[in-house]
């Protein structure tokens, strides 16, 4: 993207407010008389589960680290003397981010459904109504607590994959039939959301043997995938529409043939050819976005929740490097995996403690509302 593309204009508030920039509800409630919760609950939209996700897809790269391998590189056997508690420990903060961000989206959605509905009516606000689905699933693949054969695994597995069909059948269904939402004039790179979601759920279906399932899935999303990739790779006039602060998200492109080699892997059994394709072609894409830090320049000054969108894709990107070396036993194998391991985790770590330190901002964002309203009123 162009940076001297035109972008819609917004004040500093709004932006701190509206990171999807969704509309504004017209009959929308004085801030002065909102609650500090229910200035939390108008602030928070689907696009804070990126949080989730990451975290989530963190603990499943462990996971996959720490287990023993016979005859691993020594490379790889770095990663398995991690204790398990140390998997345990960010399970726990995954889950809990996870049912705190539930929490408050379910009481948005009681409270202020009309906000909900610009959301789902937002053509980068509604890729990320799969975002809590995906983080579930990823969470349950990670658990140290639940096998993949338990029956509340496959139970749970059908709850968190249902939300993801309906959504299937009304997102491809409006690309495939209504006018406005042709996938030409809608298309994004948060649209690969709904990819993700797919090849996230045949990953996990073909993980408990349920490999049908997992073929229905993976099919699913790697046809849509092929669509929309041409489709983000032509550059139409209608689908450029990323404001420059949400430029983050472009690091979707690798994350969705990361997530698909995985997908791949658990369908067929082995780390075999196609898979070994995705994962090369997740890795070309990878390194040609980060040989343009420029394009994330504006993005990058002041803190926003669409920075955790670097952390899910580059570790999508290191879980695939990890079967690969599996597979090839290669020294150079092994070295990309550790490097990409040590980026991944990094990233994570830091992007954890910088939103701690900005934790506060929804608050003082209110109190600034708050003052400019009384200078006003004062006036």
């Amino acid at each position: 993207m162009n940076d001297t593309e035109k972008q819609p204009q917004y004040s500093q508030t709004e932006l701190q407010i509206n990171h999807h920039h969704l509309p504004i509800t017209k009959n929308e409630p004085s801030l002065k008389n909102q609650s500090s919760l229910s200035t939390i609950l108008t602030q928070i939209h689907a696009g804070y589960f990126r949080i989730s996700l990451s975290l989530s897809i963190q603990s499943l790269l462990w996971k996959i680290l720490i287990e023993p391998i016979k005859d691993a590189h020594f490379l790889r056997h770095i990663f398995t003397t991690i204790p398990s508690t140390a998997l345990t420990l960010l399970w726990s903060l995954s889950l809990f981010t996870l049912l705190t961000l539930s929490f408050l989206y379910l009481l948005k959605c009681f409270f202020h459904f009309d906000k909900v509905k610009d959301e789902f009516s937002n053509q980068i606000g509604v890729n990320y109504m799969f975002a809590p689905w995906i983080s579930w699933l990823l969470l349950l693949e990670s658990s140290p607590f639940v096998p993949p054969a338990a029956l509340h695994y496959k139970i749970l597995w059908l709850f968190f994959v249902a939300p993801i069909v309906i959504l299937d059948v009304k997102i491809y269904g409006q690309w495939f039939t209504k006018g406005k939402m042709y996938l030409s004039m809608v298309a994004n790179p948060t649209s690969q959301m709904s990819v993700i979601g797919n090849l996230v759920a045949a990953h996990a279906s073909a993980v408990m043997g349920w490999k049908e399932s997992g073929i229905c899935f993976f099919s699913l999303g790697i046809a849509h995938y092929l669509v929309l990739f041409v489709t983000l790779y032509q550059r139409l006039p209608g689908n450029n529409k990323i404001p420059a602060m949400l430029r983050p998200v472009f690091f979707l492109f690798f994350a969705a043939p990361s997530i698909a080699s995985l997908a791949w892997h658990s369908v067929s059994g082995s780390f075999d050819t196609v898979s070994k394709m995705l994962f090369f072609l997740s890795l070309f894409l990878f390194l040609s976005l980060v040989s343009r830090p420029l394009l994330f320049k504006k993005s990058m000054k002041k803190f926003s929740v669409a920075w955790w969108a670097y952390s899910f894709p580059l570790t999508a990107l290191t879980l695939a490097s990890a079967q690969y070396a599996h597979e090839v036993k290669g020294i150079m194998a092994h070295v990309i995996m550790s490097v990409l391991s040590l980026i991944s985790v990094l990233v994570c770590l830091v992007l954890m403690i910088v939103s701690a330190l900005n934790i506060r901002v929804p608050f003082k964002a209110h109190k600034h509302i708050l003052k400019q309203t009384n200078d006003i009123v004062v006036i």
